[in-house]
């Protein structure tokens, strides 16, 4: 399906997710996880199939002309999302399995290496686990210092906190483009001009922006930046992980192996150039090789047509959502700099029954503490209900949730 560039009708949109024609318990299914897990349009799901009718072949390796066919749509799809992230060149993009693996190379590649005893590393009170815990490892581990920048009374980045957290001996600030828990966007360029001002580099949690936002490298000026295909209807397994070519270059690997070396004997091993020297072993081929086909289509309805239907969207379940006398809503109040994620809790019932009672009519959310667990206890409760919508949600979805939670209510208040 072709669709117009920054317009469409999600309503058409939704023809071409096939999971969401089923129902669930007898009712129409009403996917609103999206922060966890995208779905896929037919055009991923086919080509995956398709690589493994027609082009299946172990990658970099052989020379027949499977492989050879393989390796060039492998790389293609590298090609593709350079462009897509207008990265300088195709060797600072970096296969991996996914956010957490990326985030944990630069951990482990580059952190462990610059940033030692006495040194601060400076992170949010919105991050996911993914980036914090490597830090948290890293600085118990070596003597590092932790910061925290705080939030508002809006649940946006404290400026003022900021500055403060920004001290001579910071080497490191790790935040997250959005949060998962808020739908906070971070304003990540002016972060990065204020980190690179004393020496300091810009690691991003891009999982929960790269999906809803256009994302551009040379414009936020960041020094790593990490995300993953299935947020963003592309198959799970596959990451990326985008470096400025000389720190990457610099970097020694974490994971050894085959692929990525350049020459081995029995006592010795040099290894192979960006970025082939951090994509140890066989990766996820058929994935990587449809993740294209999902960026083509994110492209084909246009980044910023996505960004201001969630904006729409959001606006309408604020309001929606907010007229709720029994809910408890976490996150920005308005629509402006936030994705369309909306984490509650409903006065006196748990957290796990609500989605439950949810399910029952099809509707599928999340409960927890959302992999930020330190964020979610500082709300005074250990677990949320969390909504997430995504470019095919409509505003009969966000409807249909405030409908059941009503009903959810009233049931328990009864």
């Amino acid at each position: 399906m072709q669709t117009e560039t920054l317009t469409f009708d999600p309503r058409v949109l939704r023809e071409d997710f096939p999971i969401l024609q089923r129902q669930v318990h007898g009712n129409p299914l009403v996917y609103l996880d999206s922060a966890a897990s995208a779905q896929r349009p037919r055009q991923v799901i086919d080509r995956e199939r398709e690589v493994g009718q027609t082009l299946h072949a172990n990658v970099h390796r052989s020379a027949h002309t499977l492989a050879n066919e393989t390796t060039a749509a492998f790389e293609r799809t590298r090609d593709r999302v350079a462009s897509w992230i207008n990265a300088t060149r195709r060797e600072e993009v970096v296969f991996t399995r996914g956010t957490t693996e990326a985030l944990n190379i630069v951990a482990r590649c580059w952190a462990e290496q610059n940033v030692g005893r006495g040194d601060r590393i400076v992170l949010t009170r919105m991050e996911h686990h993914a980036n914090l815990v490597p830090w948290i490892r890293l600085a118990k581990s070596h003597g590092i210092e932790l910061a925290y920048i705080d939030y508002d009374s809006e649940y946006r980045l404290d400026f003022e906190s900021l500055e403060k957290s920004l001290t001579p001996n910071t080497k490191l600030v790790a935040v997250a483009h959005a949060s998962n828990v808020l739908g906070t966007v971070n304003p990540i360029r002016e972060i990065a001009e204020r980190a690179h001002a004393i020496g300091a580099k810009v690691v991003v949690d891009g999982a929960q922006a790269a999906p809803h936002l256009p994302v551009d490298m040379q414009d936020l000026d960041v020094d790593f930046y990490a995300f993953s295909a299935h947020k963003m209807c592309g198959p799970t397994g596959v990451g990326v992980l985008y470096g400025k070519y000389d720190l990457l270059d610099a970097m020694e690997p974490w994971m050894t192996g085959g692929e990525m070396i350049q020459h081995v004997s029995w006592f010795d091993v040099s290894y192979a150039g960006l970025p082939h020297k951090f994509e140890a072993g066989t990766p996820h081929i058929a994935g990587v090789i449809a993740f294209h086909k999902a960026l083509d289509y994110l492209d084909s309805i246009g980044m910023e047509a996505i960004a201001a239907h969630e904006r729409e969207l959001s606006a309408y379940a604020l309001e929606k959502l907010g007229a709720l006398p029994f809910l408890t809503l976490y996150g920005p109040p308005d629509a402006d700099n936030r994705t369309a994620v909306f984490s509650f809790n409903v006065h006196g019932v748990y957290p796990d029954d609500i989605a439950q009672m949810l399910d029952a009519d099809g509707i599928a959310v999340r409960t927890g503490h959302h992999c930020a667990q330190p964020l979610v206890e500082a709300f005074g409760c250990s677990s949320t209900v969390r909504a997430s919508a995504y470019l095919y949600n409509t505003t009969d979805d966000i409807d249909a949730l405030a409908d059941s939670l009503q009903r959810v209510y009233s049931l328990f208040a009864a």
